[in-house]
């Protein structure tokens, strides 16, 4: 069964953008630029292999060996996670994130954390009210060029209560 991962950019109050930061919050370097050149490599990777764009709105899609799917979602990624293949990632939608994580789904939460806080100019929160609590345990963690966290959890069911 493969698993599926997520991978998210946030500042340390778990805003995904702000509103006048520029791309990785500034915070690139050495490291850094590493694992997006990395992350670029299988991106390029991922245009030769199938993938899926979820939509309700478009009617196609020009990248090659993207299946657009209008399906339900979860229901679809649920049968994606029954058969053997590789990885399953996420790329770039909290709604997404937020959806299969609330259907158990989920695998792999994967945070980049910039140390930066945006109370007045951050953008989409990665979870908000309308997510149900949750657990997650810490797998593994390492530092980027001594200030980016690189931080990966599994969801481990409902939180303690006492």
């Amino acid at each position: 069964m493969p698993a599926l991962a997520s991978e998210l950019i946030v500042s340390l109050d778990n805003c995904a953008r702000g509103t006048r930061s520029p791309a990785y919050y500034g915070y690139s370097g050495p490291e850094f630029d590493a694992w997006i050149k990395a992350r670029d490599e299988g991106w390029h990777k991922a245009t030769r292999q199938p993938g899926y764009l979820f939509s309700r709105t478009l009617k196609k899609c020009d990248w090659p060996g993207l299946e657009l799917v209008h399906d339900d979602m979860v229901g679809f990624v649920r049968k994606l996670k029954h058969d053997s293949g590789p990885e399953l990632r996420v790329l770039g939608s909290l709604s997404i994130v937020r959806q299969l994580a609330a259907a158990g789904l989920l695998d792999v939460l994967r945070l980049m954390v910039c140390p930066l806080i945006l109370p007045k100019t951050g953008a989409e929160p990665l979870f908000d009210d309308g997510f149900e609590d949750l657990a997650f345990t810490l797998s593994s963690h390492h530092v980027l060029d001594g200030r980016v966290l690189v931080l990966d959890y599994r969801p481990s069911g409902p939180p303690p209560t006492h």
